[in-house]
């Protein structure tokens, strides 16, 4: 006979769910505070999302981080795909060099990494601007969209695309008709996370960033150390809800491809 969770484990549940989400409820339900004090309630209001919308500044931040995620989303899974097929498929030596460079930026500090793209942008004479950010967010996140998608193509079975070249089909072409759509999930799971780490970074961008090329993140951080406007509730609320939007996407894209039993 199957018991029921115990106490302490629902308990323990509980106080984690807390943990972690309830900052975030907080945040959003002062976001519709009437008053400028962050801290105390004066009554729901709309007004924070009102005056947001009307600061040129702070939507120029939003514009361009936008921009920014989904152009190095797009080059970090493209890339990361194909990475993602050379280190499952193939049986070379250098299998094992590229495997380390891609996985390098798992592990190296944020900090390290901006600083040795400011070198490397100086070096070839690059402005920093729109174009180092996004290069280097694709930098940032390729590694992490390679190991969802080869997470991915090692549980696929490469006999349904053998299938395909035996009928007469090329490589390139059984892999766009049989193998690509065969892993859209985690291509889509890959690409909502590059996205989402865009959108997080701050120390990479601040190292390359320049004039034209403020990213939300960067804008946020220097408000809040002059002091918390309650307008950065209202932007960060947003912004929960649109990461939120892609994650609930995702997972119905998902849901729709996986079998039936």
């Amino acid at each position: 006979m199957r018991r029921g969770p115990s106490a302490f484990n629902i308990a323990s549940v509980a106080l984690g769910l807390a943990f972690l989400y309830a900052p975030i409820v907080i945040l959003v339900l002062y976001s519709f505070n009437a008053s400028r004090l962050v801290t105390v309630w004066a009554g729901f209001s709309t007004r924070w999302y009102v005056a947001l919308f009307q600061d040129r500044q702070m939507l120029d931040a939003v514009w361009v981080t936008l921009r920014v995620g989904v152009i190095s989303a797009t080059i970090a899974t493209v890339l990361g795909v194909l990475a993602a097929i050379a280190l499952t498929r193939s049986r070379s030596r250098g299998r094992m060099v590229l495997a380390g460079g891609v996985y390098a930026t798992l592990v190296m500090p944020e900090v390290i990494l901006g600083l040795s793209l400011l070198l490397l942008f100086v070096a070839a004479g690059l402005p920093r601007g729109f174009w180092t950010v996004t290069l280097s967010h694709a930098t940032l996140t390729l590694a992490y969209a390679t190991v969802v998608v080869q997470a991915r193509l090692q549980s696929f079975d490469r006999s349904l695309e053998e299938a395909a070249q035996d009928l007469g089909c090329p490589p390139w072409k059984a892999f766009a008709l049989v193998t690509l759509p065969g892993i859209a999930p985690a291509v889509a799971a890959a690409w909502m996370l590059a996205f989402t780490l865009s959108l997080d970074d701050l120390v990479v961008a601040s190292f390359t960033s320049g004039p034209g090329a403020t990213t939300l993140p960067m804008r946020l951080y220097s408000q809040v150390r002059l002091g918390v406007n309650p307008e950065i509730n209202a932007v960060s609320t947003l912004l929960i809800g649109l990461v939120a939007t892609g994650v609930i996407a995702v997972y119905l894209i998902q849901q729709r491809r996986r079998p039936s039993p």
